[in-house]
């Protein structure tokens, strides 16, 4: 919603809005646009009365005070994704990235290397890149880059968001169970997906991964648009049209090879883990379809600086490295920990986490937490107020010296020990975690 405010002032709009606690980078990035927003909501907000009110998807259920207020004077109201489809992204062409995992890394690739070659695209990414003070830019070309997510659109539309985006260019990068506080299976979000696959043009293009059965199963169900299949291995079976050969087995350099051409260029870049690996592959191909040569796009990718949550260092000392990222789910915290331990062989790995979606909050993927974890050498756990059952649960059979905290002020103050070995300590949630970030960027200093 924060980006969808930045479009607004950008494409004219008077903006102001209101939501619960804003924290860094979204709230800086408003405060530089100056879009004035609230945490509470009083009614003189909405004085005199908008001409539109955007409804977000998040916080906001029928008894909510400013939702009621919004019914009540029957203000003119939308939700944010539809507003992006029918008020942004009708006349452009759309590269849309969707799936359970990579989402905001590769939309934020694409747009780099789209930038890069001066195409100077839209975008809304949900994420900063890390040179970058932009999520959302309306952009003077004709390519508009979306971050889009299966999660639903509003409380009065229980379509995902992404259904109203359209594309023209669509990645799908992966499907799991997630969100299990909307989706009451698999076979749940498989259907939305089938919804967004089937609103892709036939002059399109869908880019998929290679072997993967849910994916698969979803293009079965029915599909009109080319595909283009990547493998993140020359040896993987079946049938693909990309691949990545030579890949360092820290993920910070892989050869790009095209089933007709052979290989077209090698990616080396400051990234690390088979994760970003596929996720670079699919923005090439993106960008090959979106006009760009191979040799070109692999060019700007190699200076691809990264996005800021995603394994962005945050502090340093003579001893120990603190990362931030922003891994969501047991396989994105299992990939992101797998990557940092190639990248810094045998010296110490401590994952700190705080399982804060709604999908790990409610305890759903329990069993996946207790196995995700083992390329660290220790692993805290945070307990916070809104985790509905007790990690301790994490503790029986750890594969890795396991703990559960709920001082944040006391883990900083342990984290920030001198150690006797190098050490990177990998801090992961998709929330403020009670401001661990800043604390330890300060305690550091």
């Amino acid at each position: 919603m924060g980006s969808l405010a930045l479009l607004a002032k950008e494409a004219g709009f008077s903006v102001k809005g209101f939501d619960g606690e804003i924290y860094p980078p979204m709230s800086d990035l408003l405060t530089n646009a100056k879009i004035e927003h609230y945490d509470s909501f009083d009614p003189s907000q909405l004085q005199p009365p908008p001409k539109l009110v955007i409804v977000g998807n998040a916080n906001l259920p029928r008894g909510c005070e400013p939702l009621e207020y919004v019914l009540n004077q029957k203000l003119p109201y939308t939700s944010g994704a539809e507003w992006l489809g029918t008020e942004i992204l009708k006349d452009r062409q759309v590269i849309a990235v969707a799936g359970t995992h990579g989402k905001t890394t590769t939309t934020a690739m694409i747009v780099w290397i789209l930038s890069e070659a001066r195409f100077d695209p839209g975008f809304l990414i949900g994420g900063v890149p890390v040179n970058s003070d932009l999520s959302a830019k309306l952009g003077s070309g004709r390519h508009f880059v979306v971050e889009a997510d299966e999660y639903d659109t509003s409380y009065f539309d229980r379509r995902s968001k992404f259904l109203h985006y359209r594309p023209d260019i669509l990645i799908l990068t992966s499907l799991e169970f997630d969100h299990a506080d909307i989706f009451e299976n698999l076979d749940a979000i498989k259907y939305q997906f089938q919804h967004l696959i089937r609103a892709v043009p036939g002059n399109g293009q869908i880019i998929v991964p290679c072997n993967h059965d849910h994916v698969e199963a979803v293009l079965q169900r029915g599909c009109w648009t080319p595909i283009t299949r990547f493998s993140t291995s020359s040896s993987s079976h079946g049938k693909f049209e990309f691949c990545a050969d030579n890949v360092l087995s820290d993920g910070s350099a892989f050869d790009v090879v095209e089933h007709r051409q052979g290989k077209v260029g090698r990616v080396s870049w400051n990234l690390h883990g088979a994760h970003n690996v596929a996720n670079g592959l699919a923005a090439l191909i993106a960008s090959y379809h979106a006009g760009i040569e191979l040799d070109t796009a692999i060019q700007h990718l190699s200076s691809f600086p990264g996005v800021k949550r995603r394994m962005e260092v945050i502090a340093q000392s003579d001893s120990t490295t603190v990362y931030s990222d922003f891994a969501h789910h047991p396989t994105a915290i299992a990939s992101t920990l797998e990557g940092i331990r190639e990248y810094v062989g045998s010296e110490k790995v401590i994952a700190v986490i705080e399982p804060r979606t709604h999908t790990m909050s409610l305890g759903t993927l329990r069993s996946e937490l207790k196995e995700c974890c083992v390329a660290a050498d220790e692993v805290i756990w945070f307990q916070s107020p809104t985790i509905k059952w007790k990690l301790e649960e994490l503790l029986t059979d750890a594969s890795r010296p396991t703990k559960i905290v709920t001082d944040i002020d006391a883990l900083v103050v342990e984290l920030c020990e001198q150690k006797s070995q190098k050490t990177h300590v990998v801090v992961m949630s998709n929330g403020a975690f009670g401001g661990i970030y800043q604390k330890l960027t300060d305690a550091f200093h």
